[in-house]
């Protein structure tokens, strides 16, 4: 059937609209020798010459494009470019003229503008995005700003090359129960100036379409990442590290779940529930669930999505690593060449439809002791099991070709189950250590809080757990260690959780 001419123009009006508004899309620029709104347009990557107005020059700094609390000067589907340097973020910075001194916590950008669509999206692009990022641009929060980057209602965004931390040295509210035996590192909260803090280096809620990339998280007082209500981010090459109470928190109140595919790709996620001192970048203050503090590397409320993690590593966080065990109904946890090991709590917890496979998974819970912050029940928190897998509403579980090591109660364990549930382990190098809180026994293989589901093994290799547990179809004993060779491959062998004498017998 032919067209109209009327449906003819309408189709021609909608394209011209379509590649107007790309056409309408803009490149602003913010280098450290700029100028103010006044004196710059912002569309030229040139410094301001100190003399005159409306000049084609750099803005000074970003909150010139995303103004705290007025409209932001960049349209959606524009591109942000940040000069080298350092950008303070927070009361005192450029433009901040509508923030007060006594409400300081609430003086941080504008939300990014959304993009028109994924294929447009609103691009932050720090100097060398394009270029290995040798030397990101450092955006650093001051005086208690909520967070340093807002991208509350933004979807379809870009953020690329980005350094984002304090300088502040601090933990909001550390050790408030007052029981840590070490050095206390809170923030001041009290009269101002308050310091050169931030609370949280990425807040997010209904945001969808989002892409991280060479994104350097660290040193916040509290959250790397806030985020919540979310559907399809993808993290490449981010690094979430030493943020004072968690790094990423999904908990945003009672509206937290998030839905789509949520990709982890080459992501470091540590030493979260300790402070970073500034600038030598030494961690320090590690504290936990019994100072008051938290400290996972991932935990979220209930929550739908798939969460995918490849090539990635989740270590040293003073409670779990990867806590995802609140999945709903659809949920699914993707786990491929991942190493996560030194937590203080489980290592993983997945729930629902999960896979983790040719992973490295070392339960040394025990990691932290000696932290003077930390409790006797901070370590190997929860049992200290370095998998835990939620077996209800017909959960289907997969471990295979991993190395799962322990000195928590249990390798892997499973909570209620019913007879849909499934798990199955295969191809698995699994070894027990002495446990933890108790040390006249080893860690043991496997324990069920239900005989409901159904657990399958095939071909796992496996030793030095609790009663010499050898299921069907395995191969058991210090010789099918030394055989299998991949806990020598990982470089465990010097880690200082297995005994000598177990070492002695594997090593030539």
């Amino acid at each position: 059937m032919r067209n109209s001419p009327i449906t003819r123009l309408a189709i021609t009006l909608i394209l011209l609209a379509a590649a107007g508004s790309i056409a309408a899309a803009e490149t602003w620029h913010v280098r450290a020798d700029g100028g103010s709104a006044e004196q710059c347009t912002g569309l030229v990557d040139a410094p301001y010459s100190g003399t005159g107005k409306g000049q084609p020059c750099a803005w000074a700094h970003p909150f010139i494009a995303l103004p705290p609390g007025g409209p932001a000067r960049i349209a959606g589907g524009d591109t942000l470019h940040i000069g080298p340097g350092d950008y303070m973020m927070g009361y005192g910075a450029p433009d901040t003229e509508r923030c007060h001194e006594s409400i300081s916590y609430n003086c941080f950008m504008t939300p990014i503008p959304s993009g028109p669509s994924p294929s447009q999206p609103t691009r932050i692009l720090g100097a060398g995005h394009d270029n290995g990022c040798a030397q990101a641009p450092e955006l650093w929060g001051t005086e208690s700003a909520w967070m340093v980057v807002n991208m509350e209602g933004s979807s379809n965004v870009e953020l690329a090359c980005l350094e984002i931390t304090d300088r502040g040295g601090c933990i909001l509210s550390h050790c408030h129960n007052g029981r840590c035996g070490g050095e206390v590192a809170a923030c001041n909260q009290g009269k101002p100036p308050l310091g050169k803090w931030a609370t949280t280096g990425i807040s997010a809620r209904d945001s969808s379409q989002v892409i991280l990339r060479d994104v350097n998280i660290h040193g916040l007082a509290n959250r790397g990442i806030h985020a919540g209500r979310i559907s399809d981010w993808t993290l490449e090459r981010v690094t979430i590290w030493a943020n004072g109470w968690a790094g990423w928190d999904g908990d945003i109140g009672p509206d937290s779940a998030n839905s789509g595919t949520m990709i982890f790709r080459q992501v470091e996620i540590a030493f979260n529930g300790c402070a970073e001192r500034w600038p030598q970048g030494d961690v320090f203050g590690c504290w936990a669930q019994g100072s008051g503090g938290y400290g996972d590397g991932l935990g979220t409320g209930a929550t739908g999505g798939h969460w995918v993690f490849e090539d990635s590593r989740v270590h040293h966080n003073t409670s779990d690593g990867i806590d995802l065990l609140y999945l709903t109904d659809g949920g699914r946890v993707t786990i491929k060449r991942t190493r996560v090991e030194g937590n203080a709590g489980n290592q993983v917890k997945v729930s629902r439809a999960s896979r983790i496979s040719d992973s490295v998974i070392i339960g040394n819970c025990g990691y932290f002791s000696g932290h003077p912050n930390m409790h006797d029940s901070d370590h190997c928190r929860g049992l200290g099991d370095a998998v835990y897998v939620g077996m209800s509403d017909g959960a289907q579980t997969q471990l295979i070709d991993n190395v799962i090591a322990g000195q928590g109660n249990c390798l892997v364990s499973s909570g209620e189950s019913d007879r849909h549930s499934r798990l199955l382990l295969a191809g698995n190098l699994m070894v027990g250590s002495d446990y933890w809180h108790d040390s006249r026994k080893k860690a043991c293989l496997f324990h069920a809080s239900s005989r409901h589901g159904g657990v399958d093994w095939l071909a796992n290799t496996i030793g030095e757990v609790r009663h010499r547990h050898c299921p069907p179809r395995s191969r058991c004993g210090v010789e099918a260690i030394r055989d299998d060779g991949r806990l020598e491959r990982i470089g465990f062998l010097n880690q200082g959780l297995f005994p000598s004498t177990l070492i002695n017998r594997l090593t030539p």
